[in-house]
């Protein structure tokens, strides 16, 4: 008998449960995380001003361009499998074809949009699924590798703006919250 009461209680409170918890909540989390990554990223290289795309710390790294390029160029390397796709471009496609500004940016906004779409239609459940990509990895290994990949490119062209004297998108300050005045007598009904 008391082991059929805790099995009702456990189903009664799954139920209850159900109901308040988001329905994929570990898709919600990584499509968060990659939806800051993107809009930093993308604000980094409107940020950036055009003379400074060829911009590189050291001879033997990539430009900033070439930063923009390489990561616009993996949001459809690793999205495309998590897609169930297969890219069709060379790996390299933008890298290899695009370095001005006006070229990178929209290539970048384009290759996030394509990203998006992928992250809006992933579920916790089809996360799991098997991907096209490498043999043995689920579309989730795909979504978080892209989240982890942007961001420790974010990372490095963090270094980039700041050795151009720019605050990375990051690290502004955020606006203050408007302040409400106080309450006066009239706000609290005193008469």
């Amino acid at each position: 008998m008391r082991l059929f009461a805790i099995g009702v209680l456990l189903v009664i409170g799954e139920a209850g449960g159900a109901q308040s918890a988001p329905a994929s909540p570990y898709t919600l989390d990584i499509r968060r995380d990659y939806q800051g990554v993107r809009d930093y990223f993308i604000r980094a290289a409107e940020k950036m001003p055009e003379g400074k795309y060829e911009f590189r710390p050291s001879p033997d790294v990539r430009s900033f361009a070439q930063q923009v390029a390489h990561v616009a160029d993996d949001q459809y390397n690793l999205c495309s499998a998590a897609k169930g796709e297969h890219r069709q471009a060379p790996y390299t496609d933008i890298e290899s074809r695009l370095s001005k500004k006006a070229d990178l940016v929209p290539a970048l906004k384009d290759a996030f949009a394509y990203c998006d779409a992928v992250y809006d239609a992933t579920t916790d459940v089809t996360g799991l699924e098997p991907s096209a990509g490498m043999k043995g990895r689920s579309k989730f290994s795909y979504l978080n590798w892209n989240l982890w990949h942007t961001w420790e490119h974010y990372g490095n062209i963090v270094v980039y703006l700041r050795m151009n004297g720019l605050v990375p998108p990051s690290s502004e300050k955020q606006p203050a919250p408007a302040r409400k005045p106080p309450a006066t007598d009239e706000d609290r009904g005193d008469r």
